[in-house]
C-alpha cells in the first residue's frame, strides 16, 4: 500500500492524536538495568538525535529513563517518553495509583504516552475509564495500548470515549499481523514495532542477508528499514552505543517495491512474545 509520508531523519514524527507528534523511530529499554545500562542507553541515543523513550513499569528502569532524560540537557518537552501500565495494576484505583508510582519514578510532571501493557477483558472497561481520566487530566498527552489484537480493540471500541492513539505489539518480519495492521488502519491507531529485530535473529534469515548485502547494510538495519517503510513507528533496543548508532543508521537507503514485497512475503506467524489471549489473564 502506498504511503503518503517520507523518510528523512530521526526527527520524523507522525501525529498520533491531535497536536501529539510521536518520533518514528526510538529507544526500547526492555531489559536495560536500572542504572548504568539505562541511562547510559538513553545518554547516547539522545546525544545523536533520538527523541524517543520507551519504558515501563515491568521494566524497573523507570527511575533511571528520568535520570538519564534530566541529565541529557535536551529538553523535556523535546523528549517523547512512554511508560505502561502493568497487569497486576489493572482496574479503576489500581491505574490510577500505578500512574502515581511511575511519574513519581520518572520524576517527570507528566509523560507523553500512557499505554495498557497487555489486554485483560476482565478489567479493560474500568482500565480505560482510568487511562481516559489521566488524558483529561493532561497527566498524559495520550492513551494506548500494547499487544491489542482485533478483536481486543473491537470490545474496546463498544465503550471507549477515546480510542486509543497507539497500539505497541510484535511485528518483525516473521509476524506481520495483516489483520492488525487493517486493523488499526482503519480506526486510526499508529501501530508501533516491539521487537522488531526479532531478538538478533533477523541476522539468520537468508532473504534479509542478502537485501543487506545489496544496500551495503546490515540485516537489522533492513528489518527497521522495512518497517519504517511501512508506516509502522518501532522501538529498537540495544546499550551499545555503537548498535544504537546503527540502528538509526537507516535514512540513507530505500527498499525497492520489490524488496518491500519479498520481506513481505516472509510472514510466518511466528510469534516471540506470549499470545496476547492468554498472557494476561494467566496470571
Amino acid at each position: 500500500m502506498p504511503v503518503d509520508f517520507e523518510l528523512h531523519s530521526l526527527a520524523d514524527t507522525v501525529e498520533i492524536a491531535s497536536g501529539v507528534h510521536m518520533p518514528r523511530l526510538g529507544l526500547g529499554t526492555y531489559k536495560s538495568a536500572e542504572g548504568s545500562d539505562v541511562e547510559g542507553e538513553i545518554a547516547c541515543g539522545l546525544s545523536i538525535g533520538y527523541r524517543l523513550v520507551d519504558t515501563a513499569a515491568l521494566y524497573g528502569n523507570e527511575e533511571g529513563v528520568g535520570n538519564a532524560v534530566r541529565a541529557s540537557g535536551v529538553s523535556r518537552e523535546d523528549v517523547f517518553v512512554t511508560t505502561k501500565l502493568w497487569n497486576s495494576d489493572q482496574g479503576h484505583e489500581p491505574a490510577l495509583k500505578a500512574f502515581d508510582r511511575s511519574l513519581c519514578n520518572l520524576g517527570l510532571d507528566y509523560v507523553d504516552l500512557y499505554l495498557i501493557h497487555w489486554p485483560w477483558p476482565k478489567y479493560m472497561r474500568d482500565t480505560w475509564r482510568a487511562m481516559e481520566e489521566l488524558l483529561v487530566g493532561g497527566r498524559t498527552r495520550a492513551i494506548g495500548v500494547c499487544n491489542f489484537l482485533p478483536h481486543h480493540l473491537a470490545e474496546l471500541a463498544e465503550f471507549a470515549s477515546v480510542m486509543p492513539a497507539v497500539n505497541q505489539c510484535e511485528f518483525h518480519p516473521r509476524l506481520q499481523q495483516p489483520d492488525l495492521q487493517v486493523a488499526c488502519r482503519e480506526r486510526g491507531i499508529t501501530l508501533q514495532a516491539w521487537a522488531p529485530l526479532m531478538r538478533a535473529r533477523v541476522n539468520l534469515i537468508p532473504e534479509l542477508v542478502s537485501i543487506a548485502s545489496r544496500h551495503r547494510k546490515t540485516p537489522a538495519q533492513v528489518s527497521i528499514r522495512w518497517i519504517l517503510q511501512k508506516g509502522v513507528v518501532t522501538i529498537p533496543k540495544s546499550i551499545h552505543p555503537s548498535r544504537i548508532a546503527q540502528n538509526c543508521d537507516v535514512y540513507d537507503f530505500e527498499l525497492s517495491q520489490e524488496e518491500m514485497v519479498k520481506i513481505d512475503g516472509l510472514d510466518a506467524e511466528q510469534r516471540l512474545g506470549p499470545n496476547p489471549d492468554v498472557f494476561a489473564s494467566s496470571g
